[in-house]
């Protein structure tokens, strides 16, 4: 390996070294310095940045627009290149090189929105500002029980829209063992397995919420057949992707599912990547 190969490698290994240590936030924050001329990205990096900002100050954040970019970018980004700069000219062969270089990595960092939001403030179903308004004005003031209720920004939401609402967050908090954000609690989340969650609270409440149960757990089945069983008259509202990352394929194929009065809930509760989340009355 001759020097100037050497010193190639130890370049890409600093700059590496430098985007593991940046933070996500930080990088998108590089990213909409050097992106700044083209709107298309621009708009998509300053709608993370201000979710972020919002969640970061205890407050929902508003949806999102799919957070993928478009599909003639690159076809954009060199018609600007080349409005700006005549053809072949070096500062913008440098540019169009830095523009390149940067798409793919911007992508990742697009696409990785929901895994920084579990990561950095433990929220899993995206639970945007207009969507809890029209799920507080479905539930129309009825008691609810929130089972799995993680960091509790749903029942945060609907204790802020209707302070009067009987709202009981709750949560095994046994996840919290290894995600920290988990002592992050946005309101007061009463430690409760789904299960005696329920048996406590299930004859003082119309609705159980039941938010993303993880798809290698048949929590969501035990929480379904104790519902059948002994509290026929609670309706149970499930958050989650039909058949794909959240609850178990089991309780897809059994749980009898409804979306009859949902349907402006489901209007806002807008995916802004690949996973499809939805409200379902399940039974």
């Amino acid at each position: 390996m001759n020097k100037k190969q050497l010193k190639h490698l130890k370049k890409i290994a600093r700059q590496n070294q430098q985007k593991e240590q940046e933070g996500y936030i930080d990088q998108l924050k590089r990213y909409a310095q050097l992106f700044d001329g083209i709107p298309q990205i621009k708009l998509l990096i300053n709608n993370v940045l201000e979710s972020d900002r919002l969640i970061q100050q205890g407050l929902l954040p508003q949806p999102l627009p799919k957070l993928l970019l478009p599909d003639n970018i690159q076809d954009v980004i060199y018609q600007q290149v080349q409005a700006k700069y005549p053809p072949h000219d070096k500062k913008g062969d440098q540019l169009w090189d830095q523009y390149t270089k940067a798409l793919p990595q911007l992508d990742k960092l697009l696409r990785n929105y929901r895994d920084y939001l579990e990561d950095r403030y433990g929220m899993w179903s995206y639970v945007n500002a207009t969507y809890i308004k029209a799920l507080s004005e479905y539930l129309d003031g009825a008691p609810v029980l929130e089972i799995m209720a993680g960091n509790g920004y749903i029942s945060a939401g609907l204790q802020n829209l209707n302070p009067g609402q009987k709202v009981y967050p709750t949560d095994s908090k046994d996840w919290t063992k290894e995600n920290q954000t988990g002592r992050h609690d946005v309101t007061k989340v009463e430690k409760l397995d789904a299960l005696s969650a329920i048996q406590k609270y299930g004859h003082d409440v119309q609705y159980v919420i039941m938010s993303w149960s993880p798809d290698k757990l048949t929590i969501d089945m035990d929480v379904l057949n104790l519902i059948r069983q002994d509290y026929p008259d609670l309706h149970l509202l499930v958050i989650g992707e039909k058949n794909g990352a959240t609850d178990s394929p089991q309780f897809w194929k059994e749980a009898h599912l409804s979306q009859k009065g949902l349907e402006k809930v489901n209007q806002q509760l807008k995916s802004f990547d690949l996973i499809d989340e939805q409200i379902y009355l399940a039974s």
